[in-house]
């Protein structure tokens, strides 16, 4: 729309000294004669657009204008652009373009004073949000704006899954809510084969196809199952050694609050688990920089599960 597009204009206007009519066209996609329309809009709404002619020319506001920034001070501003530093990288990927949240990151930037820029930038690096992995690969990329999409379109998605107990089935599902928590990217949606509300681990999708088949919002939020989550199991207290070598990881892990130094120089930590496969998994990574101390049962089954490991592999 227009409008969108010359309020566009403005914010950049607002947080640069000088833009091309060029840039500006390939940035909205739009020919060089719309925007020379749009800036003489501007410009007749009362916003003082100045064109600078010659090689290094383009077009600025009018020196010193500016909006309203009593409404924010710094620290406020400060806050904002670190948050939306962070999301606008993962609203990018989901839809393919800087969006709505660039715009937004670029009117909130416009707002901090010229003489506060170089600061403003020192303190946003004090703190980087990024909720993308490190090597989120083109098939993430494409999963997570199709889910984006689907959910922004009420369309129907299918999606073949495979669960925590290997269970592997393919089911019709109406996404709701696209979810990062604990380090974990989740799909909170209605699933029509249990014909309830389900959170899907994104990382468990084997394939998802969008139907482009519309389907009615239902009411319902994911907060409901995170606030009745109960886990499969009874949790489990472990009591866990680690060796000096396995120092690091225990700490990034536990926290170093939360360990203690063990009569043989190995650090002590006690938690309590739900007991699943993933416990088993953990303390395995270990290797034989781990010792269970507490409970038996679980230091049996590590030592079941070390026996399979090594006759798997003593023939090979």
């Amino acid at each position: 729309m227009r409008i969108d597009r010359m309020l566009g204009i403005t914010i950049i206007l607002l947080g640069r000294e000088k833009v091309t009519a060029r840039e500006l066209a390939q940035r909205f996609e739009v020919s060089l004669r719309t925007i020379y329309r749009d800036l003489d809009a501007i410009q007749q709404a009362g916003i003082p657009v100045v064109c600078l002619s010659g090689s290094g020319g383009g077009y600025s506001l009018m020196e010193n204008y500016t909006v309203d920034r009593r409404l924010l001070n710094f620290k406020d501003m400060a806050a904002i652009l670190s948050a939306l530093r962070g999301v606008r990288n993962i609203a990018s990927t989901l839809d393919g373009s800087p969006g709505l949240l660039e715009s937004t990151f670029e009117k909130i930037s416009s707002l901090v004073p010229q003489d506060k820029a170089q600061e403003m930038e020192q303190h946003l690096e004090r703190l980087v949000i990024d909720y993308l992995p490190w090597d989120t690969s083109p098939k993430q990329t494409a999963q997570f704006r199709m889910i984006s999409q689907s959910i922004a379109n009420n369309e129907l998605l299918t999606l073949t899954y495979r669960n925590l107990r290997g269970t592997t089935n393919t089911r019709v599902i109406e996404p709701m809510t696209l979810l990062f928590k604990g380090y974990t990217w989740y799909l909170f949606a209605y699933c029509r084969m249990q014909n309830d509300f389900r959170i899907f681990r994104l990382s468990r999708i084997l394939k998802l196809e969008a139907t482009g088949q519309p389907f009615q919002r239902r009411e319902g939020s994911y907060r409901s199952i995170w606030d009745s989550y109960q886990p499969a199991s009874p949790p489990v207290k472990l009591v866990l050694a680690f060796a000096p070598e396995a120092r690091s990881r225990a700490e990034e892990y536990f926290g170093v609050d939360e360990l203690s130094d063990y009569s043989d120089g190995r650090l002590l930590a006690q938690v309590s688990w739900p007991e699943d496969e993933w416990v088993y998994t953990f303390l395995l990574s270990f290797g034989e920089h781990i010792e269970v101390l507490e409970p038996p049962h679980i230091r049996k089954l590590l030592c079941d599960k070390a026996a399979q490991i090594y006759n798997v592999h003593k023939n090979k």
